[in-house]
């Protein structure tokens, strides 16, 4: 079993930035992929971004530019630097692991971009 705790979420004017940490505890063996997802209200869980452990990264288009997904390997942990926020970028935001086990989610932080 994985475990993951995102933090960083809050409350944030338009144009602001925040920072997303989702750290790993448990059987953290062989993670091939870590990422991050949203779910604003009504709306279908979507990619924002992710890297895998050869490093390539993917982005949505609507994060494109704004956001830097990264990881520490020596901490387990992947980052969402959030930049030039919007307010359609309000969500929940949920941490993604994969590895040869299975797929595991955290159980999501709030972003919430308003003025």
């Amino acid at each position: 079993q994985v475990q993951l705790v995102e933090s960083g979420g809050g409350l944030v004017q338009p144009g602001g930035s925040l920072r997303l940490s989702c750290a790993t505890s448990g059987s953290i063996f062989s993670i091939y992929y870590m990422g991050w997802y949203r779910q604003a209200p009504g709306k279908q869980r979507e990619l924002v971004a992710a890297i895998t452990s050869g490093g390539g990264t993917n982005y949505a288009n609507s994060a494109k530019g704004r956001f830097t997904i990264s990881r520490d390997n020596a901490k387990i942990t992947v980052y969402l630097q959030m930049n030039s926020l919007k307010p359609d970028d309000t969500a929940v935001y949920y941490c993604n692991v994969r590895n040869s086990y299975g797929g595991y989610w955290g159980q999501g932080t709030q972003v919430t971009v308003s003025s």
